[in-house]
């Protein structure tokens, strides 16, 4: 037969081995939400066992942010290059190594050196797991199954941060990163083992064997061998990089990382300053961890709930409603009292709508950039788009220490989103782009009717 396996996918009931492979890229970002978690749950006993000041454990608290933007940007283009599956086992590699080395430092320089080292695998592990996502899934369930990856992040913080609390009543700082160690080192079997290379990623560039790999994953799935590879000649051949960069992608490129870039300094303020601030009204670091896993609960059920809510909403117009709800919850996050409940209350409503605006995000660019460039424009978009995540602790840092009160901070860093949905509403469908609910379109024109102006 000469299906084209793609096509097969995208068209297809997907099978048990696809959801599992889903499962996967859910446990992963799963991963990356504990490890970027891992600091913050750990910084009370970090701030002192080292007397840092708050400027400085901003710093500290950036460090895998500008460790997660390197990877995003360089090794996501890796993953378009040499394969998702190569790409997500060097990556574990990486988060596996940092999280262990932070265990043995003796200063917060070294401490600093690996969780930027961590924070490379995170970055780039990111950009391939939304690309398997996207490509093992059909063209009904893609926004779904992108969403249900996402909200492996808040889970990550959920479960990590139930765990983390306990730890921490009873050791130091340093048993938040060997749970980390081991849990991510656990990954790596489970990824060899189980979890295919991308067939989209094989028909695109073709390595020795390519033919033999998709047929044996396509028997894998339960569906038919293809006798020859499908004809490229109509579809341009095109590098990654030169491409999202073309004169008809560049507007899409921008609009989708600037707007992810805004949106990111609300995400991270929540993310990496909610512990201390806790700690600072008076309560302990084990209450401050059992703070931050509810903005983790609440991202979750906001993962969830947007993924059920694309099959019948604009995706672009949900996103924009979970920007401005994201502000709003995070200005009322500041204007609290120091009550325990109230705290958990208020962080789990931020979490829920900062984390689905940031699937929404997730949604958008898996399916603005097609296969060839899938990785490297996700990791483009999510790495410079990590800028903001870098600023977010610094910038709230040097507020704190200026004399900045809560309410005021919290009101300036919400501004984020509302940011964020100023770019949004420049980025255009045509009638060539995916529907919420999966109209069936070619995979190598999901970006070609993308292109700016008012919506």
């Amino acid at each position: 037969m000469h299906n084209d396996p793609r096509e097969v996918l995208n068209n297809s009931a997907m099978t048990r081995l696809q959801y599992v492979v889903v499962a996967l890229t859910v446990a992963l970002n799963a991963l990356d939400g504990f490890d970027v978690m891992a600091i913050s749950f750990a910084s009370p006993g970090i701030a002192a066992e080292w007397q840092t000041t708050q400027a400085g454990l901003g710093i500290i608290l950036s460090m895998e942010l500008w460790g997660m933007a390197v990877g995003s940007i360089f090794l996501g283009g890796v993953a378009d290059l040499l394969g998702r599956r190569p790409t997500i086992l060097g990556c574990l590699l990486l988060m596996t190594a940092g999280m262990l080395m932070v265990t043995t430092t003796q200063s917060l320089v070294v401490l600093s050196s690996w969780r930027f080292i961590t924070g490379l695998g995170i970055g780039g592990m990111l950009a391939a797991i939304n690309a398997q996502a996207a490509e093992f899934s059909n063209n009904k369930s893609r926004p779904m199954a992108i969403a249900i990856m996402a909200a492996g992040y808040p889970i990550g913080g959920v479960v990590g941060g139930m765990v983390v609390t306990q730890l921490l009543k009873v050791y130091d700082w340093r048993s938040v990163f060997y749970f980390g160690t081991a849990m991510t080192a656990l990954m790596i079997p489970a990824v060899f083992f189980v979890m295919p290379e991308s067939v989209h990623w094989l028909v695109r560039k073709r390595p020795v064997g390519a033919l033999q790999r998709i047929n044996a994953t396509m028997a894998r799935f339960g569906h038919a061998a293809t006798a020859l590879l499908p004809d490229l000649r109509d579809e341009a051949g095109r590098k990654a990089w030169i491409d999202i960069f073309s004169k008809s992608m560049l507007p899409t490129t921008l609009i989708v990382t600037v707007s992810y870039f805004l949106h990111i300094v609300t995400f991270y303020y929540i993310l990496k300053w909610v512990p201390k601030l806790v700690v600072d009204m008076g309560f302990s670091p084990s209450s401050a961890g059992g703070v931050l896993t509810w903005a983790s609960v609440g991202g979750a059920l906001g993962c969830f709930t947007f993924g059920y809510l694309t099959r019948h909403f604009d995706l672009k117009k949900l996103t924009l409603f979970m920007f401005i709800c994201s502000c709003l919850a995070t200005m009322l996050f500041g204007q609290t009292t120091a009550n325990l409940a109230t705290l958990s209350a208020l962080v789990a409503l931020a979490g829920y709508f900062i984390n689905s605006g940031i699937v929404g995000m997730y949604s958008l660019v898996a399916q603005v950039f097609p296969t060839h460039v899938r990785a490297s424009g996700t990791g483009f978009a999510i790495g410079v788009g990590r800028g903001g995540s870098v600023l977010s602790p610094i910038v709230a840092g040097l507020f704190l220490q200026g004399g900045m009160e809560l309410p005021q901070l919290s009101v300036i860093m919400g501004a984020g989103s509302l940011l964020a949905f100023g770019a949004l509403i420049w980025l255009e469908w045509n009638n060539n782009a995916p529907k919420a609910g999966g109209t069936k379109v070619n995979d190598e024109k999901l970006v070609d009717g993308l292109s700016t102006g008012h919506s």
